[in-house]
């Protein structure tokens, strides 16, 4: 049988109107999710390639990886509208944030683009626009987690596969913006040894932007934009809330590990790839691995909730300062402001504690409903 009779069929058998919660088939849930599986995919293969690309060249909206992106972008849209209009493999909670999420991702584009019109250079990943793509893909993505768990066959070989699948494109989405002080700092040492990953172009308007010849100064804005304590409080917190999240729907020991892992073994696999290419290289989070152990270690029943909080934050805190501070002395590393580990302890125990609060609320409302 042909594609286009496939498709045929397919219409024929399931492009009707429904309301979401109907009963799916447990073959179509599978593969409507494993089409998510690519489409993010897509997405993250299109977004790791970017960013080298920006650290190389000036911004172009027609630039392969943005193709590879929107390749992607076009088959979440099409799974989105899929279930809204047909109301399969979805439950009223999960497609209003698939909804959503599509939604501010698609404003945030031509957003970007007008700023990039108005402003030039993608100059850093910070920006307000990048945030709300950020903002929008973290929000489609809890929807996909929820229609997974909720609908993805019990017993199948790829329900715990892509349940932490969708963890993993969670975490990348969350550590993505501090990709930008990774490239950076690998960035000045290019120019420090005098062959600058970045073409002549893109390193003079950087320079004119900030009204400055091309010199070490300039490569430094650049490459570096951002205050030294964004990247230790943002990336710690940020990745210890997503990987708590993690270890609590996956369900299994070690599962923040796991993700933590594969996002660090993805970074290590496009190095070498990009490397290749003549790409920009990157320092890669190593240091990861060890907060996905102290998520784990927090959750082993030993301690009470608060206090597993609590201690948690402070193993991440001192691991994750610890790790970039061991990865800045054996190979590469981010500059950070030791100092603002205190922020980021006190940040990150009073995210997690509001995460036991509110599954302890719906712990108690789920034995009363049952009672």
């Amino acid at each position: 049988m042909g594609v286009t009779n496939r498709v045929a069929r397919f219409r024929d058998q399931y492009w009707e109107r429904g309301e979401p919660g109907r009963g799916t088939p447990p073959a179509l849930v599978a593969g409507l999710y494993r089409l998510w599986l690519v489409g993010l995919l897509l997405k993250l293969i299109g977004s790791s390639w970017d960013v080298a690309w920006h650290f190389k060249w000036l911004r172009d909206d027609l630039a392969p990886p943005h193709l590879i992106n929107t390749a992607g972008t076009v088959i979440v849209v099409g799974l989105t509208l899929f279930h809204t209009y047909t109301g399969y493999g979805v439950d009223r909670t999960a497609l209003r944030l698939m909804q959503w999420g599509t939604g501010v991702f698609l404003i945030a584009l031509p957003i970007d683009l007008i700023n990039h019109r108005v402003n030039g250079l993608d100059i850093t990943s910070w920006s307000g626009s990048h945030a709300l793509l950020y903002l929008g893909t973290a929000i489609m993505l809890a929807g996909a987690i929820r229609g997974w768990r909720a609908g993805y066959p019990a017993g199948g070989r790829w329900r715990l596969f892509g349940l932490a699948a969708l963890w993993f494109f969670f975490l990348e989405n969350a550590w993505f913006p501090n990709q930008h002080q990774e490239y950076g700092v690998l960035e000045i040492a290019s120019w420090d040894r005098g062959d600058p990953y970045a073409e002549p172009s893109l390193l003079q308007f950087a320079a004119d932007q900030i009204g400055r010849a091309v010199d070490r100064e300039s490569m430094v804005r650049f490459s570096l934009p951002i205050p030294d304590w964004v990247y230790p409080v943002w990336g710690l917190v940020a990745a210890a809330v997503v990987l708590v999240l993690a270890r609590r729907a996956i369900g299994t020991p070690w599962a923040a590990t796991a993700v933590a892992g594969g996002y660090v073994a993805y970074r290590l696999l496009i190095w070498p790839v990009l490397g290749l290419a003549d790409f920009p290289l990157s320092a890669v989070p190593v240091f990861l691995l060890l907060v996905g152990v102290a998520v784990d270690a927090a959750h082993l029943g030993r301690l009470p909730a608060p206090l597993a909080a609590v201690v948690g934050s402070a193993a991440v805190t001192g691991l994750g300062y610890g790790g970039i501070w061991a990865q800045q002395e054996l190979d590469a590393a981010p500059p950070i402001l030791y100092p603002s580990a205190a922020a980021a302890f006190a940040v990150l125990a009073a995210v997690w504690l509001v995460v036991d609060r509110v599954a302890a609320g719906r712990a108690r409302r789920g034995s009363a409903a049952t009672a």
